[in-house]
């Protein structure tokens, strides 16, 4: 007998399983089962698609026993079955990649959510929030020994040989205090109806139970083996047959959650590729989705034999929140899943795929506004992906995604926008933030008051859209983070002479101070309530895009210098310009070479260092309480503080 030890992340499970992790105990059935018929769908594969299993001939079936002496319960199917080694990798530790991170950012709330394990393919260990202890019996097809894996779930596991029959696996749970209200037949056939009735093998129930005369006396008892679920495919059926309690039963065996989906799109196509394809876009966002190396949730199955479920290919990457199933007869079943990528009837299946998702989609937008905007709130940031990726689709994807905007309440679509702008050829938007503080941001102010609507993009992936969209419908898209989206705004503002002072006096201090930390000072058009804000010349990027960049390159990159504007009509640009004016006033008044006033010059004045240091402190003010709103990484915090606090102490 050999005894390990499990991998540090198993044990983490084990712990969060033990004290919070799932709410419904009850799901370990769907688990144990899910695993049973993963394994059914292995050998399955294999006996098509590998010479050394097709000699293997075997009825798939899954049994569930009730062992009332032991106080276990017992799930057995005549799967793949697992070696020594594969006991091991597959029970010892968590051979998924990225699981090891999910579960260090499990929140609190996340550590009471049931369907978390299930979708992260580690769903066997919550057999221990009823079970004292767990064997597992396997044989591996092909081989002639057996072995077990047992553990408590207190940080070990043994694994010895063992004795079974043929290949496949028994798990066998012992259960504890916990568990004992599973051992009535009534409550297992209840939990396999409710979680497994969609399994594509048969699942049959074996119990012993008492007997009873005519009298409804007890009179001995009886081994009692019946299927429990109907152990068709589901998507096979016709859709008159199926209901939507059938559908979201499916949804939840599919996906390993008890959440009910947002939509189905079930299709039967025929014609010269005849395929079934059953579709679910989920009602919340997969706890993975923006995982690096997050799989698809869509399986294929060829004749009904599942094939795969790993298939980057079958849908675009940005829609692989999709879950579901695609089945065909037309594609071969001994070639390699590398070769099916080329097959051309795969080919039409996947693009015809993904147009019917992008046209039921579209279909949503216009019948069942409320659905749509749901789907948008979770997965509008995939749509723009596809705007990035999916050039051959670009049309329809253009037509379902949204932004929000200062001209509308709510979501709103590009065709609107182009609705509502009339005569106007360009479309406007900003970008680099939350929602709430682009809405605030002083690059709006000319537009609001002119009521001109600008589309808002909080998401990151936003300013990379927009920067390659191109054209819609013969408008252009603009930021107004850059310098000329002021150019269609007609501006001509009839400033005092003291503004164009001010003006003048402000940008040549600004110039001075700043240096190289900014392109160039300008007084600007644009700002009505705000002191300053930063725009980019025509040909350069933004603040926020440059960070992105920097982000995904993962090295440091040098951002483009902003243009400073102020605003002459505000108190503080204005202090600045009269400090400005001071300034020049202390040398010529004749000093001392210190900096210091001579006597008669009238009391109270500062000094010329005074007089830099409030220059400095405001210039800088002024370009960081701009970058705050653009880019808070450009802004030394204590800095920026020091500085604001000295100026409030001083005034």
């Amino acid at each position: 007998m050999s005894k390990h030890v499990f991998k540090t992340e198993v044990s983490q499970l084990l712990d969060l399983i033990t004290h919070s992790l799932y709410s419904h105990k009850e799901i370990f059935l769907r688990e144990v089962i899910s695993n049973a018929s993963d394994a059914i769908d292995k050998l399955r594969y294999l006996t098509i698609s590998d010479d050394a299993y097709k000699s293997i001939s075997f009825e798939p079936k899954i049994t569930v026993y009730i062992d009332k002496a032991s106080k276990a319960i017992v799930v057995s199917d005549n799967g793949i079955g697992m070696d020594e080694k594969d006991l091991a990798d597959n029970l010892g530790t968590i051979a998924r990649s990225g699981t090891k991170a999910f579960l260090e950012q499990l929140s609190d709330t996340d550590r009471k959510n049931s369907n978390l394990i299930g979708q992260f393919g580690v769903g066997f260990y919550s057999v221990f929030m009823v079970s004292k202890k767990v064997e597992v019996t396997s044989r591996k097809a092909g081989t002639d020994k057996a072995f077990v894996w047992s553990s408590t779930g207190k940080g070990e596991y043994t694994i010895e040989p063992s004795m079974r029959e043929s290949f496949g696996t028994d798990v066998r749970m012992y259960m504890n205090e916990e568990g004992e209200e599973y051992l009535s037949r009534w409550a297992l056939e209840g939990l396999l109806k409710k979680y497994s009735n969609h399994i594509a093998y048969p699942i049959h129930l074996i119990s012993n139970e008492p007997k009873y005369d005519k009298d409804g006396k007890e009179n001995g008892s009886e081994f009692v083996d019946e299927q429990i679920n109907t152990a068709s495919a589901l998507w096979r059926r016709p859709k008159s047959e199926l209901t939507d309690k059938d559908y979201i039963e499916f949804y939840k065996s599919l996906t390993g959650t008890d959440e009910e989906p947002l939509f189905w799109i079930h299709t039967k196509a025929e014609g010269t590729v005849e395929y079934t394809s059953l579709f679910y876009v989920p009602s919340k966002v997969p706890a993975d989705l923006y995982f690096p190396n997050a799989q698809q949730g869509v399986k294929l199955y060829i004749k009904r034999v599942f094939i795969t479920e790993k298939n980057e290919n079958m849908l675009p990457q940005y829609l692989r929140f999709v879950q579901g199933v695609i089945d065909s007869d037309d594609l071969p079943l001994n070639v390699s899943r590398e070769i099916l990528q080329q097959n051309r009837v795969m080919m039409t299946i996947q693009q015809a795929s993904l147009k019917k998702i992008l046209s039921e989609l579209d279909n949503l937008s216009k019948n069942d506004k409320e659905k749509f905007e749901k789907f948008v709130g979770l997965f509008n940031p995939q749509i723009k992906e596809g705007l990035l990726s999916d050039w051959q689709n670009r049309d329809a994807l253009l037509g379902l995604v949204r932004y929000k905007s200062t001209g509308a309440d709510g979501w709103t679509s590009l065709a609107d926008y182009k609705t509502r702008a009339g005569e106007r050829k360009t479309i406007y938007y900003i970008t680099g933030g939350k929602e709430e503080q682009l809405r605030t941001s002083p690059l709006l102010e000319s537009f609001a008051s002119r009521g001109i609507e600008v589309l808002i993009g909080p998401d990151e992936i936003d300013e990379l859209v927009f920067s390659n969209l191109g054209d819609y419908q013969g408008m252009s898209f603009k930021s107004v983070n850059h310098i000329d989206s002021e150019d269609e705004l007609d501006i001509h503002t009839e400033q005092s002479e003291d503004d164009k002072a001010t003006g003048k006096a402000a940008v040549e201090a600004l110039t001075r101070i700043l240096g190289d930390k900014i392109k160039s000072a300008r007084v600007s058009k644009r700002l009505q309530k705000s002191p300053s804000c930063v725009v980019m010349d025509k040909d350069d990027p933004t603040l926020q895009y440059s960070e992105m960049m920097q982000r995904l390159m993962n090295m440091e990159m040098p951002a483009a210098k902003p243009i400073l504007e102020v605003n002459p009509a505000h108190p503080l640009v204005k202090r600045l310009a009269q400090l400005e004016a001071e300034r020049k006033l202390v040398p010529a008044a004749g000093s001392d070479g210190k900096g210091e006033r001579n006597e008669g010059k009238p009391e109270g004045h500062a000094t010329l260092d005074q007089i830099d240091r409030d220059e400095a402190d405001i210039a800088n003010i002024l370009l960081d309480e701009a970058l705050l709103v653009e880019s808070p990484k450009y802004v030394d915090a204590a800095a920026f503080l020091e500085r604001l606090n000295r100026q409030l102490s001083t005034r």
